[in-house]
C-alpha cells in the first residue's frame, strides 16, 4: 500500500508531528528522507529493506557509502545523498560533544571519545591522523587512509609532511579493528614502530597509538585494552 492510502495519522510525517521523531521507527525516520517508494513498495518498505542490507544494525547502515546504498531497489543517487547526509549530521553533532579544543590530551581516552563518531560501526579499517601542538592541543584531525575489513595502507611519507606542514609537534595515529578484537596484531606493531621512527627523524614525536574496535580501545603507549564508554 502507498503511503499517500495509509491513515494520515499512520504516516511517519504525520506521526512525527503527533508524536515527536523519538517515537518512530528507523524504518520511518529513515522514509521521511527517502520520500517516495517504488512501484512495488512504498517508501517505509524500501527504508526497511535498507536496514535490512545493513543486517539490521543502524550502525552498519550509517557506515555504509552511497554505493553499498544504491544497492537496495528504491533507494538511488539521490536518497543515498540525502541519508548520507543525515548520518554526517549525526556523527558531527556527537564530536561536538566530545569537543577538545584547548583541552591536553593526556589519556587515550579523550582519543577515544573524540574519535568515536567516526569510527564505530565501520565495516572496513580507516586509519586516521591527530595532530597536536607542544601543549598537546589538537589543531586538527585528518583520514589518512580508508582500506578493506583486514587492513588498510598508510602512506607515512604522506603523515609526516602533513606534520610539518601544520607545524604540529605530535601526531597519535588512530584506526580500526572491524573484527572486534583491538589488541594490535605484528603489522600494526611494525606500523607503529615505522611512524614513530620516521616522525622522530624529523623532531616530531608519535604519542599514542590507539586501535578501536566497537566495545574496546587499545592503547599501544599503554599496552593496555580499555573497555569503551556512552559519549
Amino acid at each position: 500500500m502507498k503511503l499517500k492510502e495509509w491513515d494520515n495519522r499512520e504516516r511517519p510525517r504525520e506521526r512525527l508531528l503527533e508524536k515527536g521523531a523519538e517515537n518512530l521507527t528507523l524504518a520511518e525516520l529513515l522514509a521521511i528522507l527517502i520520500r517516495t517508494g517504488t512501484r512495488k513498495k512504498n517508501a517505509v518498505e524500501v527504508a526497511q529493506d535498507l536496514i535490512t542490507s545493513a543486517d539490521g544494525a543502524v550502525l552498519v547502515l550509517a557506515g555504509m557509502d552511497r554505493l553499498q546504498m544504491q544497492q537496495v531497489s528504491g533507494i538511488g543517487p539521490d536518497k543515498a545523498v540525502t541519508v548520507t547526509a543525515a548520518f554526517e549530521l549525526g556523527r558531527r553533532i556527537m564530536e561536538a560533544r566530545s569537543h577538545l579544543d584547548g583541552v591536553t590530551i593526556t589519556h587515550a581516552r579523550m582519543v577515544y571519545r573524540l574519535m568515536l563518531p567516526r569510527l564505530k560501526g565501520l565495516d572496513h579499517e580507516e586509519c586516521w591522523v591527530l595532530y597536536l601542538n607542544r601543549a598537546h592541543y589538537v589543531q586538527h584531525k585528518e583520514r589518512l587512509s580508508s582500506g578493506n575489513r583486514e587492513a588498510t595502507v598508510v602512506d607515512i611519507p604522506l603523515l609526516v609532511r602533513r606534520a610539518l606542514d601544520r607545524k604540529s609537534s605530535h601526531v597519535i595515529l588512530v584506526h580500526n579493528h572491524p573484527s572486534g578484537n583491538p589488541v594490535p596484531g605484528q603489522n600494526d606493531l611494525i606500523l607503529t614502530s615505522q611512524v614513530r621512527d620516521a616522525l622522530g627523524s624529523v623532531g616530531l614525536g608519535l604519542l599514542d597509538h590507539v586501535i578501536f574496535s566497537d566495545d574496546r580501545y587499545y592503547s599501544i603507549t599503554d599496552a593496555k585494552t580499555y573497555p569503551a564508554e556512552e559519549i
